[in-house]
């Protein structure tokens, strides 16, 4: 997962006066704060290596949903090497008073689903979509569409974090990248995992020997904004004027 921050001028005069109360502000990709600007870029999410066992006892298959990207890698004999997803950043939501990334959303995601399996799925499918990741208390939210007639959750409370490394502040400057680690799974979503993939006792004997679902990783980088790129541009011709101007007169 991805993120480009660039610096801007203009957007600091916007919110000086709100800075001043310590508050919660939510701001879209694109949109300006604080002299920053956050592209839409992709929060990347690579599943562990416990969930690939699983993926691999129950045969399940992996597939991107919406505006993710899904990557995935077997060997020789078709066990899974690498599952990954990368979707896209819609949000942050900033502390305006310390500037930290309090959570951000994403959308797309992820969808699963198993085939009939003696003792293991009776045959299911589930996806796992629009993430909502809350960095202050350490919980990851997801939209969670399920088989075998779970349905469709909003915002369902999925995994705990249990660990988050690096710079989770917007007025950071230079490249740093953001883990959050550990991603363990509550009881609510475990046991709609099993329903909707159609776990049977060998399936989820394997998933509940998952205690790390995986990792996402957000990489920031500041960029001068185009205004102040523009800015430096007209100062540079106006030097490169006055430097003509200059030997212009002394000849």
């Amino acid at each position: 997962m991805t993120l480009r921050f660039k610096q801007g001028m203009a957007a600091s005069m916007l919110v000086a006066a709100g800075m001043a109360q310590a508050a919660s502000v939510t701001i879209p990709t694109g949109t300006a704060y604080n002299g920053l600007v956050l592209e839409p870029k992709a929060a990347h999410f690579s599943f562990s290596a416990d969930v690939l066992g699983t993926l691999d006892t129950a045969k399940t298959s992996v597939a991107s949903y919406g505006a993710a990207n899904t990557t995935v890698l077997k060997d020789t004999d078709g066990f899974y090497i690498e599952a990954a997803e990368s979707a896209p950043i819609t949000s942050l939501t900033i502390d305006t008073g310390t500037g930290s990334v309090q959570s951000f959303t994403t959308t797309g995601g992820f969808s699963l689903s198993t085939p009939t399996l003696k003792n293991v799925s009776s045959g299911g499918s589930l996806t796992v979509t629009d993430l909502n990741i809350d960095l202050a208390n350490k919980k990851v939210y997801a939209t969670l569409i399920g088989g075998n007639g779970v349905g469709t959750f909003n915002h369902l409370y999925l995994w705990d974090i249990a660990s988050i490394t690096g710079v989770t502040n917007v007025q950071s400057t230079g490249t740093y990248t953001t883990t959050l680690a550990g991603l363990s799974i509550t009881t609510e979503g475990f046991n709609k995992f099993a329903t909707s993939l159609g776990l049977l006792n060998l399936g989820k004997s394997a998933l509940v020997g998952v205690t790390d679902y995986g990792t996402i990783t957000v990489v920031a980088v500041p960029e001068p904004s185009t205004s102040v790129l523009m800015g430096l541009g007209l100062a540079g011709l106006l030097i490169s004027k006055r430097r003509r101007q200059g030997r212009s007169l002394g000849r």
